[in-house]
């Protein structure tokens, strides 16, 4: 492998990431990626990670570790019988503090557009980039415990599609220099708290 191997390595995942927070992870071109490193070789993508699902998931084991290690320093004194709120903060304000840099605001922008695959969460294999997110979401999925599981699954995938969608918009304003009305502080906690309103909402009773 040439030397500099590992800096084009470095620009092709900063490409890939930027264009596919911008264009959509299947939209944007390869082409443009390779275009936009630097690389003289058109199959420099496909040399480094073989293909755009390879790239993608470099990108998610990067990002995902070090988000997921620093919920991993927020979960280490709760337990099962924290509050939702106190488990949903610890899985929020680690994303939210990513989003200071510009790789950070991409990668959000990024999981967003991969909500149809929260439902298969439990199907997901564990690695370094979700064993503290997978441990916060059995805790969540179980409450309230007097609803249905049906419910509460179904509670548990549409509060993850909320979060990462809040999470992609705010990434975008910032990136874009849209006006952002709420300080990171105000809005981790309002984000937090209405999370924990789909979780924790009492049913309709039907009449």
């Amino acid at each position: 492998m040439p030397r500099d191997s590992t800096a084009t390595r470095i620009r092709l995942v900063e490409e890939a990431e930027r264009l596919f927070a911008k264009d959509g992870i299947w939209q944007a071109a390869i082409n443009e990626i390779v275009t936009a490193a630097e690389q003289k070789n058109a199959s420099a993508l496909t040399y480094h990670f073989q293909s755009r699902q390879g790239v993608l998931d470099y990108i998610l084991t990067e990002h995902g570790s070090l988000i997921d290690s620093k919920r991993g320093e927020l979960l280490l004194g709760l337990s099962a019988e924290s509050s939702t709120h106190e488990i949903l903060e610890a899985l929020v304000r680690p994303m939210v503090r990513h989003m200071a840099k510009r790789r950070g605001r991409h990668y959000i922008r990024i999981v967003a557009q991969l909500a149809s695959q929260f439902p298969m969460w439990r199907d997901a294999e564990i690695g370094p980039e979700n064993q503290k997110l997978f441990r916060a979401l059995d805790i969540l999925e179980r409450r309230p415990p007097h609803l249905a599981e049906t419910i509460r699954r179904e509670r548990l995938v549409a509060m993850m599609q909320l979060m990462t969608s809040s999470l992609a918009e705010r990434a975008r304003q910032i990136d874009t220099g849209s006006t952002v009305i709420l300080n990171e502080a105000d809005y981790t906690d309002n984000l937090t708290a209405m999370l924990t309103g789909v979780l924790e909402a009492q049913p309709t009773l039907s009449t």
